[in-house]
């Protein structure tokens, strides 16, 4: 399949975007950039969730027009995207006519003896946009937001998620449907043998406050915002219209959907359900990511510790955040956020290890052969390939099962060698008496950098590019061969924190 699509969850604009976001955003650029790097077209997707009751909530508030509130929120995740250089192909808003469009159309393709009416009387997670059951509540509370959820009684319209338990079990269990990492598709499963349960697919209008998408034919009626989000997917790709995106990446390409752990049942089972019902290709695979604390405690407006990405890009730089984001946190798992440790992998990490060695080997080619390296490849030696070549291979085996962190770790283990290779060989004590000598370690020492910044286009693509550029070489090079590198110098990728 060389069509790839990939798509972060679309969140909510209740709130300013925070750190955890950031992060989704970030992983998702990885994953799509490194397609790329495969020659893969890839198509990106993310955007937000505008029609949840929540965001009219926020609205009412702060006293804003729900309007322009959703507008106003919405362009500063468009920016945070932007400003994380996410490589996107869209952005899409659930406010928007095609997603409208598009959801609809999925609504009226679900077949129709899978959607039905009924009274319902439930309890009300408007923190989740869930109806929960005893079970799920600890304490009578709902587990993600510490409330206790709202009694609501109406008439719905449901679907028969039940229908679909035994089928979904089945793609799952297969891998047909894959859920990465293992620890997630084992939780997915052990839901899904608990026994599946029809779920409202509406609100009444007045419940909710007249915002959000009509149900078709049923204007009392909008539609649950989760049913109404997840075809956020489909529409980015003209789904409403049949555009021929939707053929070609959709039903004919490769779709992964990356997500937060707490919205993982929406998107390995109702989501699902809901294409099987229409009759549409079903995901290729879920990646599911943890969340982000901050100084050990969980975010939370209430305890003040909401950390603001555009601030911290500010300060610190874009493939700074980048790079602290994805070492530091377990791709699959929860991880700390805190400006020590992010200072501490600035320091250690970016200005020692890799400023470094970009440094040092760019002065010793600009100092003793006047900017210009003519490189050939058969001086490099065997060891140093084949080092390099093992560093790589378990770089991208880490990609592939998404353990980002370990890929990163994989490419310090790189930098690591060849700053001892430096260190061991010594060029500049061999260039006072053996020139020849020289050439072979700056070869050697150049090849590996090379190699670095290639690693490091999914991850840090800027600092990349700086390599590249400070080379004297451009992402055109293929090594296997000679080359002359003009050796540019410029400011220090990484000057130490004071």
């Amino acid at each position: 399949m060389n069509k790839y699509f990939m798509s972060t969850a679309i969140p909510y604009v209740n709130a300013n975007p925070h750190i955890g976001f950031a992060l989704e955003l970030i992983q998702g650029d990885v994953l799509a950039r490194y397609q790329r790097l495969l020659e893969k077209d890839v198509f990106f997707v993310t955007g937000t969730d505008e029609n949840a009751l929540k965001n009219v909530q926020a609205a009412e508030k702060s006293g804003v027009d729900v309007k322009k509130f959703v507008d106003d929120h919405s362009e500063k995740f468009k920016k945070l995207s932007e400003v994380l250089n996410i490589s996107n192909n869209d952005f899409i808003r659930t406010t928007e006519d095609r997603h409208v469009k598009g959801a609809q159309k999925l609504w009226k393709a679900c077949n129709s003896e899978d959607i039905y009416k009924k009274g319902y009387k439930g309890l009300y997670c408007v923190g989740c946009e869930e109806f929960k059951t005893q079970k799920d509540l600890i304490n009578g509370l709902c587990p993600e937001h510490k409330v206790k959820p709202e009694v609501v009684e109406e008439e719905n319209y449901f679907f028969k998620l039940s229908k679909y338990q035994e089928q979904l079990l089945k793609l799952i269990e297969s891998g047909e449907l894959k859920i990465t990492p293992g620890s997630r598709k084992n939780e997915i499963l052990e839901f899904i043998r608990g026994g599946l349960e029809d779920f409202s697919i509406s609100r009444s209008k007045e419940r909710a406050k007249n915002w959000g998408i009509s149900v078709p034919g049923d204007d009392s009626q909008i539609m649950y915002v989760w049913f109404d989000a997840l075809t956020n997917y489909i529409n980015a790709l003209g789904y409403g219209d049949s555009d021929a995106r939707f053929k070609e990446y959709w039903e004919n390409g490769r779709v992964t959907h990356l997500v937060g752990k707490g919205i993982t049942r929406f998107h390995a089972i109702y989501w699902p359900a809901m294409l099987l019902s229409a009759g549409l290709a079903l995901p290729k695979e879920i990646i599911v990511h943890g969340y982000v604390t901050v100084d050990g405690e969980k975010i939370s407006k209430s305890i003040g510790n909401v950390v603001d990405p555009f601030s911290v890009v500010e300060k610190y730089g874009t493939d700074v955040v980048r790079y602290f984001l994805l070492r530091e946190i377990p791709s699959g798992e929860d991880g700390d956020f805190s400006y020590k440790k992010l200072e501490e992998r600035y320091n250690g990490d970016l200005a020692n290890g890799l400023g470094n060695l970009v440094q040092r080997t760019i002065t010793l080619i600009d100092g003793n052969l006047s900017g210009e390296l003519i490189y050939k490849y058969d001086l490099v030696k065997k060891e140093v390939k084949e080092r390099t070549a093992e560093f790589f291979k378990n770089y991208t085996e880490n990609i592939d099962n998404f353990l980002l962190h370990e890929a990163l770790g994989r490419t310090w283990d790189l930098i690591g060698y060849a700053n001892k290779y430096i260190d061991d060989k010594k060029p500049w004590a061999a260039v006072k008496h053996d020139e020849a000598e020289f050439l072979v370690i700056m070869n050697n020492a150049v090849f590996i950098l090379y190699n670095i910044a290639w690693m490091l286009v999914p991850f840090m693509p800027e600092t990349a590019d700086k390599i590249f550029r400070a080379i004297g070489a451009d992402r055109e090079v293929v090594l296997p061969g000679n080359y002359k590198f003009r050796i540019l110098k410029g400011e220090v990728l990484f000057p130490r924190l004071k």
